[in-house]
């Protein structure tokens, strides 16, 4: 189970390696899996890495929180999800509207009007890298008690060499504005279900998770009760440098409450 954003990819290119890892994995008749907190459908995802240039030969299938987030809106079986109606004020970009297709809920511009908050994340128009100028639509979102599907449970992301917030940043100050938020994807140890199903494998001993974030990636693993590695890239790139101290790292990872199987530099073979 591999993570994207920050293990295979960096928001704009296949980081340098991956394809070939990814092919010696394939030729030992590994199965590879992508289970990323994107807050886009799984067709959306594997759409964008068609535009990287990663060749589909090279994994077994995709599972996003967009694609949990728009299962759980079809499906309305969850106790959050059962009692939510079908009127959406959104935050968030255009392109993050899959998770509502095949009218599991239909957009209003009004917070007054909506059911509930969909939190994708950041819109590019209103900036990405601080989360201050969302607080007004969320304080507008509170104040009609909406609660929040949070789509992306990521507080940030790095895009190229950018470190940009993500849904789970606006989460925060909801929280703190006292909604009610409930967060799709990675750490819930839910979300590994589908991909194990997709893996076709019921013993979690088989599996690894690789990712590049403590309290999404690894804690998920862990919860999930699968084996995880620490990519030392993406965002632990970002904080930790390019040659970190092995003892550093456990003193981090134990302070998360995770303790992974290793460290890794990247996913190079």
């Amino acid at each position: 189970m591999l993570d994207l954003w920050g293990v295979v990819h960096d928001g704009k290119r296949i980081y340098p390696g991956v394809a070939e890892a990814l092919g010696e994995l394939k030729s030992r008749g590994k199965r590879v899996v992508f289970l990323t907190n994107a807050p886009r459908r799984a067709w959306f995802v594997g759409s964008m890495l068609d535009r990287m240039g990663l060749d589909r030969a090279l994994y077994d299938g995709i599972m996003s929180s967009g694609e949990i987030a728009w299962m759980m809106l079809r499906d309305r079986s969850h106790p959050f999800f059962a009692p939510l109606g079908r009127r959406a004020f959104h935050i968030g970009p255009e392109r993050d509207l899959s998770v509502i297709e095949e009218d599991v809920a239909t957009l209003v511009a009004d917070p007054a009007e909506a059911d509930f908050l969909l939190n994708t994340g950041p819109d590019p128009d209103r900036g990405s890298d601080d989360p201050a100028p969302y607080r007004p639509a969320l304080e507008a979102a509170a104040a009609h008690r909406l609660p929040m599907v949070c789509v992306n449970p990521d507080r940030y992301v790095m895009v190229g060499a950018d470190r940009l917030i993500c849904a789970g940043a606006l989460a925060d100050i909801y929280l703190e504005l006292g909604g009610r938020v409930f967060e799709v994807g990675k750490p819930d140890p839910a979300v590994y279900d589908p991909v194990m199903a997709m893996l076709g494998l019921s013993d979690r001993s088989r599996v690894v998770a690789i990712g590049d974030t403590p309290h999404t990636d690894l804690a998920g693993a862990q919860a999930a009760g699968i084996d995880a590695l620490w990519a030392m890239t993406g965002l632990a790139a970002h904080a930790y440098g390019d040659n970190p101290d092995p003892e550093a790292l456990r003193r981090v990872a134990l302070a998360e409450g995770v303790d992974p199987v290793a460290a890794i530099r990247a996913l190079r073979w």
